[in-house]
């Protein structure tokens, strides 16, 4: 008799999807990987695939109905959630819930059910429809500010204001990086952080399980390195946990978040979720015995999920493209690899644009400075050449 698996169907299939389907694949599921372009990179590993707009509510609905999938896993924050919404009514199951897929996959959402709902700390904020109510907000707000989509992935579209005249700048660069039309976004006070970190928070049958802090630095709201441990204070610790549990227990389901955080010195302030695993917890393909693909997918089986260690400090170094290739190579991998305690993942996306990641190193130390210096040192050998 053939092995009959349980299959899981991504929706989203870039590097972060590609691990999920690799674990998930460790565990004898059928996987389908589902984007709106051919050859992303979880379609190199899936069973099958399909190329479609995910934000078309007709296409989507039909598709999950033909596939009929056990799970299905949102991997981006371009879907049609009202669809995912009758799915789940319609007995489908969706991860971690189809309420979480529509309450992150906007800002205003998320930021109104942590600050307005469970009254964590965040930044002050208000929301702007034209560039008019965003130089009102910036009045009520004073500067620096932050101007964000409403919807974006991985922090494009953020622009940072010091002063009046940077508005309008801010406003246009929102509506070009926004993932659905919609002309609104949200502006925040500038919070003089020390540091912004992940708390990977997994919500699995046998409790929740935090990931030590992850530390990170973004360029433009886009993740550039991260670093397993990130040094907080035992009050700064107890702070984030909070946060953590309490987001994501009023999210629900199994799976694991993302949740972002800003540490200053006497607070520690709620910043987003993502209900998927974070770019920045790439870093824990080195540094946990259990990645967080691994955590995710056991996660979403059902299956046990035990307290989370790091194994030796480790950090990572995106590897982003400098111009548009419609094809390209990777130089420089070989002499990259030379540096003591490191590895490269290549994601082979078919083509690059300025700012696309197409890689990532992950470097191991006795110490975190001393990961994060071999992880730049490494990806300052890779150069990225039109072939």
């Amino acid at each position: 008799m053939a092995y009959h698996s349980a299959k899981l169907l991504l929706l989203g299939s870039g590097e972060l999807g590609k691990e999920v389907l690799i674990e998930a694949q460790r565990l004898g599921l059928y996987t389908v990987a589902v984007d709106r372009y051919p050859d992303a990179p979880a379609m190199a590993v899936a069973h099958k695939s399909h190329v479609i707009n995910m934000t078309d509510a007709d296409a989507l609905y039909e598709l999950i109905k033909t596939e009929h999938p056990d799970y299905i896993v949102p991997e981006i924050e371009a879907l049609s959630t009202p669809t995912l919404e009758i799915l789940e009514g319609e007995g489908f199951r969706v991860i971690p819930t189809a309420r979480a897929a529509r309450l992150t996959m906007d800002r205003e959402g998320i930021r109104r059910l942590a600050a307005e709902t469970l009254n964590l700390p965040t930044a002050r904020y208000e929301f702007a429809n034209s560039l008019q109510e965003l130089e009102e907000a910036a009045r009520h707000l004073g500067f620096p500010l932050v101007v964000k989509p409403i919807m974006s992935s991985s922090g494009k579209g953020q622009s940072v204001c010091y002063d009046p005249v940077d508005l309008k700048t801010a406003w246009n660069t929102a509506m070009e990086a926004g993932r659905v039309h919609n002309q609104r976004v949200i502006v925040e006070e500038f919070i003089a952080f020390d540091s912004e970190i992940t708390v990977l928070t997994v919500r699995s049958k046998t409790g929740t399980v935090l990931c030590p802090a992850i530390g990170h630095r973004q360029v433009h709201g886009d993740y550039i390195e991260s670093w397993q441990p990130h040094f907080l204070t035992p009050s700064q610790w107890d702070q984030a946990q909070f946060i953590a549990r309490a987001i994501t227990d009023a999210l629900g389901g199994l799976g694991i978040f993302g949740v972002e955080l800003f540490v200053t010195p006497e607070r520690v302030y709620f910043s987003e979720v993502s209900p998927r695993p974070h770019d920045t917890g790439m870093v824990t393909m080195v540094s946990q015995s259990l990645s967080e693909f691994a955590l995710h997918v056991r996660a979403i089986l059902g299956f046990p999920v035990p307290p989370v260690d790091v194994l030796k400090p480790s950090a990572s170094y995106a590897i982003k493209a400098d111009h548009a290739y419609t094809n390209y190579r990777l130089n420089g991998v070989e002499d990259a690899l030379q540096v003591p305690s490191t590895q490269i993942r290549i994601f082979a996306k078919p083509t690059t644009y300025p700012g696309r990641r197409v890689g990532v190193v992950l470097a191991q130390a006795d110490t975190v400075d001393e990961a994060r210096q071999r992880a730049q040192q490494a990806r300052e050998r890779i150069t990225i050449q039109e072939s």
